[in-house]
């Protein structure tokens, strides 16, 4: 591991642990403070009015430490975009949500039209400012890649989107999010390190980013990381995906996120089929283990360890 990706981590964690001080008060003079669900588990009461938008501090931090590597590092510019773009939109709502106190922030049709408009310009970029192929790299199938032809792209808006909502759906409890997330970013920190690939500066600034984040997200959490932090994780991770052309990793490495976006579709289904009943107690599935009586530390850490064997199963099948 090369001296600028060890900078790159230490740089980002000091700037987000440093920050986390200055800025959690901040939110919390503006009033920023979360809103908690009245159908949600009951434990999860006391966290209102705990501040959010702290995906501001994830971002902050990854920006300025990844600004300098932009001219050597060229790639890094694609995934920085995406993850800024998505934690742009995700900021838009949180600030509708609770500074301006409307309930439901950006409208659904705003917020997947700003989704989309921040989907094609990256896939823009990519086709025409990079060497990158649309051409995905096969899981266990060494040297092999599946090309969809034309319908690469509209691929890679199902797998952007996807992406972005399922690590949505997944910041649900104290440190889950930033804690499975940090392990996807190791992955592809390894990987690119491992084959030159570029946007090692990213991935690593990420992973600084996060382990500073989580000084103030594990339980109890002092802030949450809001739709800024979640969807632009999620960015990040559908970013590094593409530019490594191993988008079909993300079914592996972010089971978690595929587990929680197929349980709210599982749970609508069934419900609107079944004329009222529920398949889950409660969806995403992580509420669902709260309601079997489990604590949001041993969720997390389970997430976490089955976040971290699939990454070493993407390892073994890279």
């Amino acid at each position: 591991m090369s001296k600028v990706n060890v900078w790159a981590v230490l740089v980002s964690f000091a700037l987000s642990a440093l920050a986390g001080p200055v800025a959690i008060p901040f939110l919390r003079r503006l009033k920023c403070g979360q809103t908690v669900r009245d159908d949600g588990p009951a434990t999860h009461l006391k966290k209102s009015g705990t501040p959010t938008m702290g995906g501001l501090l994830i971002l902050f931090s990854v920006v300025v430490t990844c600004l300098p590597f932009l001219g050597s590092y060229p790639k890094v510019a694609p995934v920085l975009f995406l993850t800024v773009g998505f934690g742009v939109v995700g900021f838009l709502d949180d600030y509708i949500k609770v500074v301006c106190k409307r309930s439901m922030g950006l409208n659904p049709v705003q917020k997947f039209g700003g989704q989309l408009l921040v989907t094609a310009v990256f896939a823009y970029y990519l086709l025409h400012y990079t060497d990158v192929s649309l051409a995905m790299r096969i899981p266990f199938q060494a040297g092999r890649y599946l090309d969809l032809g034309v319908w690469n792209l509209p691929f890679l808006f199902f797998i952007v989107l996807g992406t972005a909502n399922g690590t949505n759906f997944t910041d649900g409890l104290d440190g889950l999010a930033g804690s499975v997330t940090v392990i996807v970013a190791v992955f592809f920190s390894v990987v690119a390190i491992g084959g030159h690939c570029g946007i090692e500066p990213v991935t690593c600034a990420v992973v600084g980013a996060l382990l500073g984040f989580l000084l103030f997200n594990v339980h109890p959490a002092s802030v949450f990381m809001g739709d800024t932090g979640s969807l632009a994780l999620g960015g990040f991770v559908a970013g590094c995906g593409y530019v490594l052309q191993m988008p079909l990793f993300i079914a592996i490495v972010g089971i978690v996120y595929l587990a929680e976006v197929l349980s709210v579709i599982l749970q609508v289904t069934y419900f609107k089929l079944s004329g009222g009943r529920r398949l889950f107690r409660m969806a995403p599935i992580h509420h669902h283990f709260e309601l079997c009586g489990w604590s949001e530390t041993r969720i997390t850490a389970l997430f976490a360890v089955i976040t971290a064997l699939m990454c070493l199963a993407a390892l073994a099948g890279y």
